[in-house]
């Protein structure tokens, strides 16, 4: 057994104010891995965006379908943790098919904020301690933003590096599935059972060149998050790391525009069997998007990519001696209300591109909310990002607490 267990039962009770789970398994002790599994998860228990199938469970996507049945099957991702050893104990709740109507979901840290999205709820459980590892996805920035929000370590993968079988795609180009930890030691054990880099490990000993990209062309940061930037690109330059800022504001704003276009074109398409079979079950902020990329023509996307291409070759053209990215997770804490899961705006880049990229909680804002930072690193060295995150974390962290206080949750 990795971790110390806590009862379902005393989850559903610790999540009647927080509201993370869409569906608790009332008992997972008779569940066991396969045969086959290599046990290096053995007994961990984790919970699953509520897009993704696992067996015995309801997938609802945050909508309210009708006659939902439990799926037949594991998603592959699902059971590839499950080969591991790991147990899935329920699914956690999503903005409506991942897209922006928030769920119900609660920040542990102050129920009156938003946990963010749309993995909400995965980010929200690992915070409030409930599992120790969530399941969730990103198409623009819904695995970095909620673990800025809930104080957690994020982990967005490389494009195409975790298997999406299973799971309700909308974004064909973009979505990507990723999770939630308390701490970088497990997320690279994850990364592990996916994946292997295809670029070499980085070489010990050499002096790490790191890109500070405040973004500031493209979203306003809050006195926390600068100050965050600021003394992590100070820690990093103090711990020999050669630290500089190179521009690239224009590339910055070309990224939004193309991701707005492409998520929207792919997004609308991918949920024209719901807008046909069950609109009802679709909310007014879900319809706009759906008939804001019913507009976009064909022509109009093969253009959009085509420039994405163009785009990704600048990008790496202007930080191809780099080892690193720093730059924000989001503009600040956790927003107040629940109308609005956060702005995206510094995480849309990186899923455009399709690098991996992993959030550090380093600290709290005036407010007493978590803030931090978010590290990008190359494509196709997605386990490198894990293990300089796992040894620079030290360095930035300023944490005096690394969970909600009992009285917040």
């Amino acid at each position: 057994m990795i971790d110390s267990v806590v009862p379902p039962s005393t989850i559903a009770q610790q999540d009647r104010d927080i509201r993370a789970w869409a569906f608790l398994a009332p008992d997972v002790a008779a569940e066991h891995a396969p045969p086959s599994a290599d046990g290096s998860l053995s007994g961990l228990r984790f919970g699953v965006k509520d897009v993704m199938d696992v067996s015995g469970m309801p997938t609802c996507h945050g909508a309210a379908l009708k006659d939902v049945q439990p799926a037949r099957f594991d998603a592959a991702c699902v059971a590839i943790l499950r080969r591991a050893g790991a147990v899935p104990l329920g699914k956690t709740v999503t903005a409506e098919f991942a897209v922006s109507a928030p769920g119900p979901t609660r920040n542990p840290w102050q129920l009156e904020h938003t946990p963010g999205g749309s993995s909400s709820g995965s980010a929200a459980a690992v915070a409030a301690g409930m599992v120790p590892l969530c399941i969730g996805t990103q198409t623009g920035g819904s695995i970095i933003r909620p673990a800025a929000f809930n104080g957690v370590v994020g982990f967005k993968p490389g494009f195409g590096r975790v298997p999406r079988t299973g799971m309700q795609v909308l974004c064909d180009t973009l979505d990507t599935i990723g999770w939630f930890t308390n701490d970088l030691s497990l997320s690279k054990r994850v990364a592990e059972l996916f994946m292997a880099d295809i670029e070499p490990a980085y070489e010990e000993g050499r002096r790490l060149r790191i890109a500070v990209l405040p973004a500031d062309e493209i979203g306003e940061l809050s006195a926390d998050a600068k100050q965050s930037l600021e003394r992590a690109a100070q820690a990093l330059t103090a711990h020999g790391a050669s630290v500089e800022q190179p521009e690239a504001g224009e590339l910055f704003c070309q990224a939004l525009t193309l991701h707005a276009g492409i998520m929207q074109y792919e997004l609308a398409r991918g949920l024209l069997p719901v807008l046909h079979g069950e609109p009802e079950a679709l909310r007014p902020q879900t319809l706009a998007v759906i008939e804001a990329g019913l507009a976009i023509t064909a022509q109009e996307y093969v253009r959009l990519q085509k420039q994405r291409q163009q785009l990704h070759a600048a990008w790496l053209l202007r930080l191809s001696e780099y080892d690193l990215i720093l730059t924000p997770s989001a503009p600040g804490t956790a927003p107040h209300g629940h109308s609005s899961t956060g702005s995206s705006v510094f995480n849309r880049t990186w899923s455009l591109l399709g690098w991996p990229c992993v959030h550090l909680p380093t600290g709290f804002g005036e407010n007493g909310l978590p803030i931090g930072v978010q590290l990008v690193g190359r494509a196709g060295a997605d386990l490198r990002l894990l293990s300089l995150a796992e040894a620079l974390h030290p360095v930035l962290d300023r944490r005096t607490h690394r969970a909600p206080k009992p009285e917040a949750a």
